[in-house]
Formats: structure tokens, C-alpha cells, sequence
């Protein structure tokens, strides 16, 4: 072959290569659909407390896809939230996101194909995105800056560009606040800022993008030691227990309300997980009312919930019933929130 007959056939295949490579990323990018990488993702809040303090945490729980629509949802299990703490990551599930009646937040919005047909060419684009976040049982619309990165034909990376700033109050997180600067004994600013990055592989296709369920086992997203549980993780547990005030009972009634439920399966989960520990749950009532009628009361609520983990399997000689009363007041009767919060059970470890 003549010096020229193997420029042209070169010129050839690189011509043919060149186009195959331009088709290959020039696809729909929302074929087949996309698939969360999470272990290549990351959601992250950040909190303030005394007025300058910021700490950063996030989940490790994190499934989400894109639908060949584009419609995108990403889910949280919150429960795996990380503070890199253990009694900080309980105190956040229990006092704050109360994720026994709130497992998960979700966050969806529609991916605009009109801004993103480009995507294949500019590799790159920064968009205003319009979503929905649904937390704490409350769901609010916003819109957020993001950049989309087409890492390859098949990897996309999507990243807010700037904090997102979450009021509190939104989304009735603000009692959640308040048992936490109590518990903890800090100020806690009303605000959090939310940052992400997540990346999604393209789904193969005929196999479309699965979201993952939630297990309904109590704490099975925790970052926390799986089977039992030392001493002081049994006691720090119980004590964060105590603050939730999530155990209702009807006024005058020893009957437990239905909304006790989830609060009660994961204290059935922690007490079967502190196998060596003996229990006081101990009741406490307002002021309203007679002592005697008051320490009556307390007594058959703690024995309410005595009966309830005895039914649930835990061996009667490890919990002790007592009732207090209204002698053991956390705060002043004298208002309404005040008897609301002397309205409680407590766990104690005793031996």
C-alpha cells in the first residue's frame, strides 16, 4: 500500500472512531434511567450551637434514581444519621428527627430535559432546580442551584453549588431543638445548612431503577454496635429515652394510645439489647389533682408499660414499676407546655 493509500485508510478509521465516540455520548441522557452510587454520595447538614460553634454531620443511608424521565427521587434513611458520635447520632434520632414516627426524608424533583439535551457536549451545567423535600412529616417546595457533571456516558454527578439554609420551624423541628439543647446543656441556632453530592450510575437496559425499601426493624440503618450493647451505651440510651415524651396516655387513663407504638418497639429493641441490666420504669404526673390520686395514676402507667415489653418477650424480674407522682417535677406547673412535660415515664438502669 502507497504512502497515501495508508494516510487515507488512517484518516478513515479515525474518522469512524470519532463519530462512533460522539454517538456513544450523545444518547438520551435520561435512558434506560439512572441508579444512586451511595457509597459515591453524600448528604450533610450543618448545625451551630453556642452562637459560633458549626458541626457537620450527615447519613450513611442513601438510595435514589432517575427514571428515563427524568424525575428524580432520593431517599434517607434517618436512622444513619452520623455525628460520628454514638449518644449524639441517638440523641439526633430519638429527640430530634424522631425517626421512630419519621424513618425517612425524601427528596424529589423533575430534571428539566430541555436544559440537559446539551449535557453529552458541555460535560458541565449549572441549573436551577425546583424540588420537594419531605421531612419530619412535612413538605415543602424550594429551588436549589445545582451542577450536573457527566463524568462518563454512564456516571453523572449531581451537587448543590451553595448551602441550602433549612429553617426549623418548617418543619416542626423546633421541639426537636429544644430536647436537644437540653439534653446536651447548649444553645442550638434554629437553622441548618443542607449540602450534597450525589452520583448515579446508568441503569443496564430492561432493568429499571429500584429504589431501596426501609427495614421496619428498629435502628437497622444505626451506626451504632449490632446484637447487645455495653453499660454505658444501655444508660446513655435510657436516658434519651426518658426525654422523648413520646409515650401518651389519654388524660386520667392508664390505657396506652396507639401513637406510643413506635416509640415502644425501639425501647423494646434497646431493653432486649441490654440483656444485664434491671429497669426501673418510673411514672410522673402533673400537679393537677390529689398526691394520692396522682401517685396512683403514675403507678398504673409505668405498669402499662411494663406489661407491654412483658408481652413483647422481656423477662418480668428485669423491670421494676414505680410511681412518683407529682413529687419529681422536671419544670414548673404553672403552665400548660410545663404539666405537658412533667407528663412522662422514665427508664432507669438499676443494678
Amino acid at each position: 500500500m502507497s504512502h497515501s493509500g495508508l494516510v487515507r485508510l488512517v484518516f478513515t478509521i479515525l474518522t469512524i472512531f470519532a463519530a462512533n465516540s460522539t454517538w456513544a455520548q450523545s444518547i438520551d441522557p435520561f435512558e434506560y434511567g439512572w441508579e444512586l452510587d451511595a457509597g459515591s454520595s453524600e448528604l450533610q447538614f450543618l448545625s451551630v450551637k453556642k452562637n459560633s460553634i458549626a458541626e457537620n454531620s450527615g447519613f450513611a443511608t442513601l438510595s435514589g434514581v432517575i427514571s428515563p424521565k427524568g424525575a428524580a427521587e432520593i431517599r434517607v434513611q434517618m436512622d444513619s444519621v452520623d455525628t460520628k458520635i454514638d449518644l449524639r447520632n441517638v440523641r439526633m434520632r430519638f429527640l430530634f428527627f424522631e425517626t421512630f414516627n419519621f424513618p425517612e426524608a425524601v427528596i424529589t424533583a423533575q430534571l428539566p430535559p430541555e436544559k440537559l439535551i446539551d449535557l453529552h457536549q458541555t460535560r458541565h451545567k449549572i441549573i436551577d432546580l425546583p424540588y420537594q423535600l419531605s421531612l419530619h412529616g412535612v413538605t415543602k417546595e424550594s429551588t436549589a442551584q445545582v451542577a450536573i457533571t457527566l463524568v462518563d456516558n454512564d456516571r453523572v454527578a449531581v451537587a448543590n453549588t451553595t448551602p441550602i439554609a433549612i429553617a426549623l420551624t418548617d418543619f416542626n423541628l423546633e421541639e426537636g431543638r429544644a430536647k436537644l439543647e437540653e439534653a446536651a446543656g447548649v444553645d442550638i441556632l434554629p437553622f441548618g445548612f443542607i449540602s450534597f453530592g450525589f452520583v448515579f450510575d446508568r441503569a443496564q437496559p430492561g432493568t429499571p431503577p429500584q429504589l431501596e425499601l426501609v427495614s421496619a426493624t428498629p435502628g437497622a440503618a444505626a451506626l451504632e454496635t449490632k446484637g447487645d450493647l455495653d453499660r454505658e451505651a444501655c444508660e446513655g440510651r435510657m436516658e434519651i429515652l426518658s426525654r422523648t415524651g413520646n409515650i401518651y396516655f389519654n388524660s386520667g387513663s392508664a390505657r396506652l394510645s396507639d401513637a406510643s407504638i413506635p416509640l415502644l418497639t425501639n425501647l423494646h429493641d434497646i431493653v432486649s439489647r441490654c440483656p444485664d441490666l434491671t429497669i426501673e420504669i418510673g411514672g410522673h404526673t402533673d400537679s393537677d389533682g390529689s398526691d394520692a390520686a396522682n401517685r396512683a395514676l403514675s403507678e398504673r402507667r409505668a405498669q402499662a408499660v411494663n406489661t407491654y415489653l412483658v408481652n413483647q418477650g422481656i423477662a418480668p424480674e428485669r423491670l421494676v414499676t414505680v410511681g412518683y407522682g407529682e413529687s419529681r417535677p422536671v419544670v414548673s406547673n404553672d403552665t400548660v407546655e410545663g404539666k405537658r412535660r412533667n407528663r412522662r415515664i422514665e427508664f432507669v438502669p438499676i443494678n
